[in-house]
């Protein structure tokens, strides 16, 4: 399986970015996504995650900001960043459990200026 995240950038306090994680040589419809995130010096952390039914969970400092959700026609999740935040300055992963390992992308750098 390989995943391939984009759409990472520069942006202003309050500003929205989506990101995008392509999945490939996988049926992608069947397994849950996930988006994580990893600052500089902290561990990385979960940010939300989507089923493959398309049941979503979010962590609580994002939800109401941010929107996870698939294509599965295009072998996509998305992550919709909005009223982003200096501190939410990370490395944004996708990643997938398949086989029983967790699978990630290669990150995709998100900069939020103030």
């Amino acid at each position: 399986v390989q995943l391939q995240a984009s759409g990472g950038g520069l942006v202003q306090a309050g500003g929205f970015l989506r990101l995008s994680c392509g999945v490939s040589r996988i049926m992608f419809g069947a397994y849950d996504m996930a988006w994580y995130r990893q600052a500089p010096g902290k561990e990385r952390e979960l940010v939300a995650s989507i089923t493959s039914g398309g049941d979503t969970t979010y962590d609580n400092y994002v939800k109401g900001r941010f929107i996870i959700f698939r294509d599965n026609a295009k072998d996509e999740a998305y992550l919709q960043m909005n009223s982003l935040k200096p501190n939410e300055r990370s490395v944004y992963y996708c990643s997938m459990v398949e086989r029983g390992r967790r699978r990630w992308g290669q990150g995709t750098l998100v900069t939020v200026s103030s």
